[in-house]
């Protein structure tokens, strides 16, 4: 028997603003064309379903609730999706053919940890 080993999933986190200089008809059409490879890969089973994110949020610690997000324009998250790939490497390459990285945009592509967290584990979490 050859059995499948399940892909794993990689969050996607689409960063950055357009290139001011670009024409907007050439940020459109790769805009468009985002579009069609993300919908290609989804009816491969190789993209998860992912969203575009609003400009307004809030940052919410143990002190308080305010407005933000405040990280400066080339920081700014602007969509996510999830990949779903045999490897780091994999899931990277998959993501680099994204049309819109030619533009500005930049992406940030990390493994999703399917443990829960603890306080004994060396995560993103723990002081170093």
């Amino acid at each position: 028997m050859n059995q499948k080993t399940p892909l794993s999933e990689y969050l996607v986190l689409s960063r950055g603003q357009w290139d001011a200089g670009a024409p907007r008809e050439e940020i459109q059409d790769a805009i468009d064309r985002f579009y069609a490879w993300y919908e290609r890969l989804l009816g491969e089973g190789r993209i998860g379903a992912g969203q575009r994110l609003t400009r307004e949020g809030k940052v919410v610690s143990r002190q308080a609730i305010t407005d933000g997000p405040f990280a400066e324009g080339k920081e700014v998250v602007g969509g996510y999706w999830f990949i779903l790939a045999n490897s780091l490497e994999e899931a990277a390459r998959i993501t680099s053919e994204n049309p819109c990285l030619a533009y500005g945009l930049a992406c940030e592509v990390r493994p999703v940890d399917p443990a829960r967290g603890s306080a004994f584990a060396l995560t993103n979490e723990t002081p170093t």
